[in-house]
């Protein structure tokens, strides 16, 4: 199986394509848009849902820009996200450095966000296709309705499964989708953009399920965030559910719903024992790996070639990382 290296190597030309068109359309005239536009930009990170974008649309043998100007598109929305996450959770760190809240301050974070998602419909509206504008406004605003689920269960300690998963399909999972679904749209194979949707949904899902596993178990520098920041803010994600329905007593349970309903870390090391002991990271990787089996059960209609290969072991490439 290729890694995340040799996927993007393939495509290498549209990448820096779509990397010089996300810095021109950086570009303001207000010094603090370009400073913190470019402070969260080039955090880099592996850029995977615009690779989405360009690895679907070159296996459908696209011809042309649009899916450059597409991928960067994607990559502003997933940006203003975590612009805004950020915010929202008081976090101080993410993929191994300061968060731009904590070296611009709150203020500065919210409103790039918002020039950040704003130009992404302006490039929309240059891209002059009806369709795209309709996916994007769609997926937008559902992963709006997403933050806003995620703030309501935040702090719930009776948040069950059911709505996790409605939270990061919403909040994660449908942007993954959006970007599978353009490449196939720009390469006019719209045939094939409700598959590629399916896959680019069940790979965020699986994506997601990986990262909330991580987060209590990953090494803080290879996560490139601190450890147990869910469990901080009070975030009931899955491996946290299921260790609180499937503690051994009624002591261990109400630890763990006063950890969700008070957030914060003076219990980590208690929780992180009962996670283990519950089996909670295996069933979370369970669920992933189920996802990717979904996921991989949508390629069967596209066209044969290393691209296509490609798409395959990004979807192993999910649930096989470590940061």
């Amino acid at each position: 199986m290729a890694d995340i290296k040799s996927i993007t190597a393939l495509i290498k030309d549209d990448f820096q394509a779509t990397n010089q068109v996300i810095l021109e359309q950086l570009q303001s005239d207000v010094v603090l848009v370009n400073q913190l536009g470019h402070y969260i930009v080039s955090a880099g990170g592996k850029r995977l849902r615009p690779l989405l974008v360009l690895m679907v649309a070159n296996c459908l043998g696209y011809k042309g820009n649009q899916h450059q100007i597409s991928a960067a598109i994607i990559e502003f929305i997933h940006t203003a996200t975590l612009l805004h996450d950020d915010v929202v959770d008081e976090s101080d760190r993410r993929r191994g450095r300061d968060t731009a809240n904590a070296l611009f301050g709150n203020a500065a974070s919210v409103l790039v966000g918002d020039f950040l998602y704003s130009r992404s419909f302006q490039m929309m509206v240059g891209l002059d296709n009806m369709q795209v504008m309709e996916i994007l406004s769609n997926t937008t605003n559902q992963i709006a309705e997403g933050e806003v689920l995620q703030l309501m269960n935040c702090n719930d300690p009776d948040a069950t499964e059911a709505s996790y998963f409605k939270v990061i399909n919403n909040k994660t999972a449908i942007l993954f989708a959006a970007a599978c679904q353009l490449g196939a749209v720009i390469s006019d194979r719209k045939d094939l953009a409700g598959a590629m949707h399916r896959f680019g949904l069940h790979l965020g899902l699986a994506f997601q399920l990986q990262d909330d596993a991580l987060d209590y178990v990953a090494d803080s520098e290879k996560l490139g965030k601190n450890v147990g920041d869910d469990l901080a803010e009070g975030k009931p994600t899955l491996p946290l559910i299921y260790a609180r329905d499937n503690c051994p007593d009624n002591a261990s349970r109400t630890l763990i719903k006063s950890c969700i309903e008070n957030g914060g870390l003076e219990h980590l090391t208690e929780i992180q024992k009962l996670i283990k002991e519950t089996g909670a990271i295996e069933y979370t990787l369970e669920k992933a790996h189920q996802e990717v089996a979904m996921a991989k059960s949508q390629l069967e209609q596209m066209p044969e070639n290393e691209y296509l290969t490609a798409l395959y072991d990004l979807a192993e490439l999910a649930v096989k990382r470590t940061s």
